[in-house]
């Protein structure tokens, strides 16, 4: 048996979408991708979507939008994937690395309060792995400071924390859509906001900087998603909640049937609801093998698994010399997934836990 550690779920509804886009001759940015943010901004809850190329042009346009500017510092957390501290430097602005809970794994308010400065502009929090951050107490932070609290939710498509879904939690959300998502087109992602404002300057940004077209009234860039990334997306969005209903059946499972000791399984905060981008376990030293043999075996009994993520931001080369995160550093050193996609059948699941729990 061999179960990858991700699977895109695509299917004939995909390619009918995308023939139909090829047949219309309209294969650009067109009425596809409107309907498509208009779907997926009433799945969020809010009144705008911004349709973009991927996860990281959602990022650079969103800090963009919200006035980042050279010089500024945005606080973002130590473990998480590059793009979301790039997506700062992008801005010729400074990212400043907050830890995170040990938990959870996202990260902790009290690490962001102690990193504001006379700076920082905005607060990027990742809702990682498919479970929120606390959303709750960085709002707070950031209505106190007056900061722009950016949601980077590239992995948490369908989430929620208090009954309200990751998209609708911040000032401005950043999704990416690219192929192993819970929510894939290949490549792309959307920008979510509330604010008429916001949306407004998101599509000049997003489109060479137009008012109007060949006005040119500011700095833009070409990050406009085609019809037939968006034609894979509607389909996807339609699909999602039966994706991440599987997920969460898939999470449940390990829950209780991984028993070998000396491995923390992952948890759900109160009030927060998971949708299992990755089932990520954590090894102590009680487990009888190092990460990498225990990666070995995995590999040699046909379970995918990989490591989100090996380095913390605030050990990356590009970032040298930033301040420790030594929670974020630990969980790079400990962390390991495991195959939780929708294609991990009932059989598939089963043979993972036997296996991992045949390592003693």
């Amino acid at each position: 048996m061999h179960i990858p550690i991700a699977q895109p779920s695509l299917g004939n509804e995909e390619n009918d979408a995308v023939l139909a886009v090829l047949a219309s001759g309209m294969i650009a940015q067109g009425p596809v991708t409107a309907a498509f943010e208009d779907e997926f901004a009433a799945y969020c809850g809010v009144p705008h979507a911004v349709a973009v190329s991927n996860g990281t042009t959602a990022l650079h346009a969103a800090l963009l939008a919200a006035g980042v500017k050279p010089g500024d510092e945005v606080i973002v957390p130590a473990f998480t994937f590059f793009a979301t501290a790039s997506s700062v430097s992008m801005c010729n602005a400074r990212p400043v690395f907050a830890d995170v809970d040990m938990a959870t794994a996202t990260i902790d308010p009290a690490d962001i309060l102690a990193k504001v400065g006379p700076k920082t502009k905005a607060v990027i929090a990742v809702h990682l792995y498919g479970q929120p951050c606390d959303a709750g107490a960085v709002r707070e932070i950031c209505d106190d400071k007056d900061l722009v609290f950016i949601e980077d939710a590239a992995q948490a498509h369908g989430a929620e924390y208090n009954g309200k879904r990751a998209g609708a939690l911040g000032d401005l959300a950043c999704f990416s859509f690219y192929a192993t998502k819970n929510l894939a087109t290949g490549e792309g992602g959307m920008v979510t906001t509330a604010s008429d404002e916001y949306d407004a300057r998101l599509r000049r940004i997003i489109n060479h900087g137009q008012s109007e077209k060949y006005l040119h009234t500011e700095l833009g860039y070409n990050y406009r998603m085609t019809d037939i990334n968006a034609a894979i997306g509607r389909v996807q969005l339609a699909k999602l909640g039966g994706f991440n209903r599987r997920r969460e059946e898939n999470a449940a499972y390990y829950g209780t049937h991984i028993t070998a000791p000396g491995l923390v399984l992952p948890s759900v905060a109160p009030g927060r609801t998971h949708v299992w981008h990755q089932y990520s376990l954590r090894l102590t030293e009680a487990f009888p093998l190092s990460r990498d043999e225990f990666m070995t075996y995995l590999h040699e009994h046909g379970v995918g698994c990989a490591v989100h993520y090996p380095v913390a931001l605030s050990r990356q080369p590009y970032y040298a010399g930033a301040a420790a995160c030594p929670v974020a550093e630990a969980l790079a050193a400990s962390v390991l997934s495991i195959p939780v996609h929708p294609n991990v059948t009932d059989e598939a699941r089963a043979y993972v836990c036997e296996t991992i729990n045949g390592v003693i």
